[in-house]
């Protein structure tokens, strides 16, 4: 899935504010991401190309560490996202379609349904969530911090949003 999402121009406050006036739930990870001084937003508008591709379009069918992924993303002239994206994102896609039902909730990966957004991490710590991802649970849009290591390998089925250069 390929789309356009503006991003830009919003305080993060502001931003947080939005998310909550459109129903979005944040996880405890999410709000320590808005919470961190390092997470700043665009003080003006731009339009962004996304593209969403499973981890097997880009590794052959394989699973592969987040630096493996973004090498063979740049091979596609995809790059990571600004961290702000995740929010814009999740805003402008409310209607997102529901995660596999009937899963067993996941740990240490993607849930299914789920779009993790690739961003560049804040810091290289453990205990600081790297990113965001979507998801839809019973018809509440969620934004979703997550915590990984650079040694985690992603599976194939996981599905990444990627900034598409033009």
């Amino acid at each position: 899935m390929n789309r356009t999402l503006r991003i830009g121009e919003t305080s993060k406050p502001q931003l947080l504010a939005d998310l909550r006036a459109a129903g979005v739930q944040l996880n405890a990870a999410a709000e320590e991401l808005f919470a961190d001084e390092r997470f700043t937003t665009a003080p003006t508008r731009s339009l962004v190309e996304v593209a969403t591709l499973s981890v097997a379009s880009l590794t052959e069918g394989k699973g592969a560490t987040f630096a493996t992924l973004l090498e063979l993303a740049a091979a596609r002239d995809l790059f990571p996202c600004p961290l702000e994206l995740a929010a814009h994102f999740r805003l402008q896609y409310l209607d997102q379609p529901e995660g596999a039902m009937g899963h067993a909730p996941s740990q240490h990966r993607a849930p299914p349904g789920s779009i993790t957004v690739a961003s560049a991490p804040l810091d290289d710590a453990d205990e600081t969530p790297k990113g965001f991802y979507l998801r839809r649970i019973e018809g509440v849009p969620w934004l979703r911090g997550y915590r990984s290591w650079p040694g985690h390998v992603w599976s194939p089925d996981d599905v990444l949003a990627f900034a598409r250069t033009s």
